[in-house]
């Protein structure tokens, strides 16, 4: 508890002191800044802190903490100069604003705060892999941290948001697990208060200050618990509906579940029926992050991952993807200020000018940079909206012309550029498994599942597009449109066939290898994939309904433009251009996945389609909240807000089944076992208690390296060095090749400590402990069980400095 109110304070002071900041840095938005304040100041703490520390001025402990701090108060004194009545003005005419602002922050920080006390596990997924980071930066006395699963080496990953979480841990002195589970809880409250932020700016262009900020609050309701279709259907599932019993078998069938094909709903439900929370499917939350089945051309099923903000908070994951999102809403916040003009400036080099405020461009590129550095996958969509809202702001002030293409250039490099080189340390240790881009021919997206998965945002858009086309404030723009719309499809399938063409050359053995396990030729695997994306074309129709649409729209035009004056022509302004900006933006991410995808080390689009899906879903739901807060605004008509009303109710209803049903299975009805804890160490010390001590006893000693069991992703193995941040030989072996790209740095590490724990033969063993410099050796039922254990040789040869059972610790001299 005492944490959590450390935790909030300083959060809450943060944001104070750095809003004065934000006041300056965005002035067309309606807030300010006030609402993305936290993240901004969190986000500039937390680069002053690395960088300092990474040109060894700072040392990572609680001096260099506060000299970070002291540096943002600087700025915002020096934002504050001049500006103190304007602000204090400001204050007092939104108060509303402001409270709902802070009270908005405090529940949904209480909120996920206690359902992570509830739940507070970090054993599963990639969880301890995030555990390590955090411990691993903690035991850092300088940057680059090391990286406790390959000692000797640094992280390589992109871990600024661990960073992060490790100075709001040792600042509040808590340990690693504890701070894993508060960071959770963070994160959901900044994106709440972040989207909400947004979602207001929004709406405040329409002057009605004081009934957009109860509207508002739909956005973090849209984007952190409004979550896929896939709950619904659990529940349909669970009620017997669709399944026919066969009298004389006792079998129950059923077409409509079969042809749906999501897995364990194609299985008759078990009995008893009914929706009594024990009659679940164990772990029937899981499936509702992989609703996309994907099946290789001899029908092997291909696990596809696509997540949602509630999921990630439901499994209690800190990966990167989740600690983006307040950031993701700072740069949208970005785009947006640009895009309403408030960045007007100029910054001119031989001749080229931008049309920007060298302030303005030093911000942007500072969270473009920073979302780089929390989670790559990011930078190219908030690049891209970063750039488009200049482009279009720049076409409302001067009209479309060539012009535009060069506007486009002139930010989007300079902007790349810059923002590489304010984080430049990052990249001279970062090594990424990304290798090219590689056709998909064989996994397009079911339609009945693409809506599934996104239905519950898809219904209140379609609806505010169906609005705007039979009320636009312009006229549509439908030719330019469907020649962008079709014209993205044709080129992304053109690409996508010289991508194969290309293939057949450079992996000709690979290709034939493939087709081979197939039984077909090129052109049988091409008629067999074109006719597989035929039957499945039910997402790229429900995809261009979506884009197709909001392109005439955003390039809608005045009536007293004649359609063909397209040379300067000059865009209508609306209050719908930059949700539907968002929504062109969210619709291509979505798309991209059906014709290519990223290569890596799982070879198919499983990672693509997450980390595309998850950046989709942060924009439209923004659209989404919007649409619904729009049109319940301004349908004129009692029937109609009222229909639309209901139907808005049920959408929300039907998507908040999953966290509804989820909570309440995850935490045991909030009857947790073992009470309330957010500290995961506890569940170590009840399951593992030798384990428990002597990791509590190594925290007492110097730092050094490990020896403990090796084994595969996803497991307990690595334990010590995720709680301790003590670096160990090697940790999870799949995911350090993962980081890297390449299995070369693990060199005999793993065989090697096999050998270590097995051999009779004190020299090799000495031999292996002198190789990787090792200091503790550390014995438990792990190690064990895990392999044939020769314990006599540390015991004549070295010091036992712990035991307690079966766990015993040696010291190396």
């Amino acid at each position: 508890m005492t944490a959590f109110f450390l935790w909030y304070f300083t959060l809450t002071l943060l944001g104070w002191l750095t809003f004065p900041l934000m006041f300056r840095l965005l002035p067309a938005l309606a807030d300010r800044g006030y609402t993305l304040a936290r993240a901004a100041g969190l986000l500039i703490w937390g680069y002053v802190f690395w960088l300092f520390a990474s040109l060894g001025f700072l040392r990572n402990d609680l001096g260099g903490i506060f000299f970070a701090l002291v540096v943002i108060g600087a700025l915002s004194i020096w934002a504050l100069l001049n500006r103190r009545a304007e602000i204090v003005q400001f204050l007092k005419s939104n108060l509303g604003l402001v409270i709902t602002t802070e009270l908005l922050f405090l529940i949904a920080f209480a909120f996920l705060a206690f359902v992570r006390s509830a739940n507070p596990e970090l054993a599963s997924t990639e969880k301890p892999m995030e555990l390590m980071f955090i411990n691993s930066i903690l035991q850092s006395e300088t940057f680059p941290p090391q990286d406790a699963w390959l000692s000797g080496y640094a992280i390589s990953y992109y871990y600024f948001g661990y960073v992060m979480t490790a100075m709001l841990a040792r600042l509040s002195n808590i340990n690693g697990s504890m701070a894993h589970n508060l960071m959770t809880a963070l994160i959901f409250a900044l994106g709440a208060v972040g989207s909400f932020g947004i979602l207001y700016n929004l709406l405040a262009q329409a002057k009605n200050h004081r009934l957009a900020v109860g509207s508002s609050l739909l956005a973090p309701l849209f984007l952190l618990l409004v979550s896929n279709f896939e709950a619904l259907l659990e529940v349909f599932h669970r009620l017997g509906l669709g399944w026919a019993k066969n009298a004389a078998t006792g079998e129950s069938t059923s077409s409509f579940w079969s042809w749906l094909d999501m897995k364990e709903l194609s299985q008759p439900p078990a009995e008893p029926l009914g929706l009594a929370l024990e009659n679940f499917r164990y772990l029937w939350w899981w499936r509702a992050s992989r609703v996309i089945q994907d099946y290789d051309m001899a029908g092997g099923h291909r696990e596809v991952i696509d997540e949602f903000p509630f999921f990630s908070f439901l499994l209690g994951d800190l990966h990167p993807h989740v600690l983006a999102i307040p950031f993701v809403l700072l740069a949208i916040a970005v785009a947006l200020n640009i895009f309403l003009g408030g960045w007007r400036g100029k910054i001119e080099v031989r001749g080229l000018r931008l049309h920007l405020h060298p302030a303005g461009f030093f911000f942007a590129a500072l969270v473009l940079g920073g979302l780089a550095f929390l989670n790559t996958w990011d930078i190219l969509t908030s690049a891209a909206l970063i750039v488009s809202a200049y482009v279009l702001w720049r076409a409302v002030e001067d009209g479309w012309s060539w012009a535009r293409l060069e506007d486009a250039f002139l930010l989007g490099l300079p902007l790349g550029v810059f923002s590489f080189l304010l984080y430049f340390p990052f990249y001279l240790g970062f090594s990424s498994q990304a290798g090219g881009i590689l056709p998909n021919f064989m996994y397009p997206t079911r339609g009945m599942h693409l809506w599934v998965m996104w239905g519950t945002l898809l219904i209140p858009i379609f609806s505010l597009l169906l609005y705007t086309w039979m009320n636009p404030p312009a006229r549509p723009n439908w030719k330019l449109a469907l020649s962008i719309g079709f014209g993205i499809t044709l080129i992304l399938a053109v690409f996508t066939l010289i991508l194969g063409i290309l293939s057949l050359v450079v992996e000709k053995d690979f290709i034939n290898a493939m087709l081979a396990s197939y039984n077909m030729t090129v052109p049988q695997f091409l008629g067999a994939t074109s006719q597989r994306r035929l039957a499945y074309i039910g997402s790229l129709i429900t995809l261009l309904a979506v884009l197709i649409p909001s392109l005439a729209f955003l390039f809608s035009r005045n009536e007293k433009q004649e359609a063909s004056d397209t040379s300067s022509l000059v865009p209508h302004h609306s209050f719908l251009s930059f949700p539907l900006l968002l929504l062109i933006l969210g619709a291509l991410l979505i798309l991209a996945p059906e014709f290519v995808f990223l290569r890596d080390q799982f070879g198919y689009r499983i990672n693509t389609v997450f980390k595309f899906y998850y950046q989709a879903w942060i924009l439209w739901s923004l659209v989404a909240a919007f649409s619904v807060a729009w049109l319940l605004q301004n349908l004129r008509s009692l029937l109609s807000r009222i229909s639309v009303g209901i139907l808005f109710s049920l959408v929300i209803f039907a998507g908040l089944l999953y966290p509804t049903i989820g909570l309440m299975t995850k935490t045991n009805n909030f009857k947790p076992t073992f009470g309330y804890d957010l500290d995961d160490f506890s569940r170590i010390q009840r399951d593992n208690p030798g384990d428990a001590a002597a990791i509590a006893y190594l925290q007492t000693l110097p730092e050094g390296v490990v020896a403990e069991a090796i084994g595969g992703s996803y497991s307990y193995y690595a334990r010590v060095s995720a709680f301790t941040g003590y670096p160990t030989v090697l940790g999870w072996p799949g995911h350090e090749a993962q980081w890297r790209g390449n299995y070369l740095l693990h060199g005999t590490r793993e065989t090697d400590i096999e050998t270590l724990y097995t051999t009779a033969n004190w020299l090799e063993a000495q031999a292996i402990i002198e190789k990787y410099n090792i200091r503790y050796i550390f014995i438990g039922n792990l190690e064990r069980v895990s392999m044939p254990v020769n314990e006599e040789k540390f015991f004549l040869y070295l010091q036992p400095i712990f035991q307690q059972g079966g766990t015993a610790i040696y010291e190396a001299p």
